[in-house]
């Protein structure tokens, strides 16, 4: 790949991804597929005025032969050291950037209770570190570049050099790294995105109905004083950062026993290295209450039945059918870039900056005002093209929000 648009991209992550400032702390969580580039980005934030960058590799090849060779109850176990890794770093107000680049389909062999223990453990032990930037007390980016085995099941009729160059010509376009000034592109995008959240916010509206010719027929009620976010968000202090890179989402949070009807995915989710597709959830005052799936039943079992709050949902996100990443036609296997071409919903944990001052609120009073909490947070994507979407105001008028799978204003 050019090293220029390298050198781009990963000062696009720098300066406006996590907006690093001088002599902060930069952790990168990284595949060690991934080391070039992430070498290079490390490069770039000392020369960004980084005071340390430090480097959590990760090796998944490894984590199968784990899964399949390992006693049982390890998995139910998280080394303190991992946790104090972690927590050290964001308590001292330390940067994040996590390279998401999995093989879809690395665990499909793998028992997945052993991996539904894995996670569970990892997420209980580092609550702290994910509540930190759930609710942005620590700047922190996700964003992507291709590896071999998600490049060629994304690309399956090209040899495996190809699919690794197509991936990353359709990455750095996404990401606005092909444009002059990606910063400033960044910018304008940003700004669009504002216009979107303007009108959501103004409207503040009390329910939000869903239906599509896949089956999809849901009302969704929104808690007073919810908040609509995207494009970019900031700390406390009041720093600026993009969260996800690509982003094309607004997205707040739901009221979580206000949810009743049906949902029907519209895109393949990739859960820890399987993949559950044509699935559905039918909800009942918030609840999921049934749930079915073509591919990957027992896999979303386990994600469901994770903890008491991983059977309700966290999040609502609004993104056109007629947007970049949408209109490439490609189905990339990797949450980061499909929920940026459709519609979603997320399983789990709610962001409390989605309410009115909900990151300076304890558990307690969010969960008094609706704030859904989990140990998961899982994006599934339910947008199409068909997609309408009425909201309803507090005082009873109905608005049209989606029309056949875009914004209607």
């Amino acid at each position: 790949m050019n090293d220029r648009l390298l050198e781009k991209y990963t000062r696009l992550i720098i300066k406006t991804g996590v907006n690093l400032e001088k002599n902060q702390v930069l952790v990168i969580n990284s595949p060690i597929e991934s080391a070039s580039f992430t070498r290079l980005l490390a490069e770039t934030a000392y020369k960004e005025g980084a005071r340390d960058v430090v480097i959590n590799w990760r090796d998944e090849l490894f984590s199968k032969i784990r899964y399949t060779h390992a006693p049982e109850d390890i998995f139910s176990e998280f080394p303190e050291w991992q946790k104090e890794f972690y927590l050290s770093y964001v308590r001292q107000g330390a940067a994040f950037v996590s390279i998401s680049a999995s093989d879809p389909e690395l665990l499909k062999d793998v028992d997945p209770g052993r991996v539904a223990k894995a996670q569970k453990a990892s997420s209980t032990a580092l609550q702290e570190y994910r509540e930190r930037l759930m609710s942005n007390k620590n700047t922190w980016c996700v964003v992507s570049i291709p590896t071999k085995s998600w490049a060629k099941k994304v690309f399956p009729a090209l040899s495996e050099a190809e699919a690794v160059e197509q991936l990353w010509k359709l990455i750095l376009k996404v990401v606005r790294v092909d444009t002059d000034d990606p910063v400033a592109a960044w910018d304008r995008h940003k700004q669009d995105l504002q216009q979107r959240l303007d009108f959501l916010n103004t409207h503040k509206f009390k329910t939000l109905h869903y239906r599509n010719a896949l089956g999809t027929d849901l009302t969704i009620e929104l808690p007073d004083n919810h908040l609509w976010l995207g494009g970019s968000e900031h700390t406390p202090a009041g720093r600026e950062f993009v969260a996800n890179m690509p982003t094309e989402e607004v997205f707040t949070l739901p009221k979580k026993t206000g949810i009743n009807g049906k949902v029907v995915s519209s895109k393949p989710l990739n859960y820890n290295g399987n993949l559950i597709e044509d699935f559905s959830l039918t909800l009942k005052d918030g609840k999921i209450v049934d749930f079915q799936a073509a591919k990957g039943q027992e896999i979303l079992k386990h994600l469901i039945k994770t903890d008491e709050g991983s059977c309700y949902l966290g999040e609502v996100a609004l993104v056109p059918f007629d947007s970049p990443i949408s209109n490439s036609k490609i189905l990339f296997f990797n949450t980061l870039f499909d929920e940026n071409a459709s519609c979603h919903l997320a399983i789990g944990k709610a962001y409390p900056v989605c309410i009115q001052g909900g990151e300076n609120l304890a558990k307690e009073e969010l969960a008094g005002l609706g704030v859904n909490d989990s140990l998961v947070h899982e994006d599934f994507m339910i947008g199409t093209d068909d997609l309408e979407i009425t909201g309803m105001t507090a005082d009873g008028k109905k608005v049209p929000v989606f029309t056949k799978g875009n914004f209607a204003f």
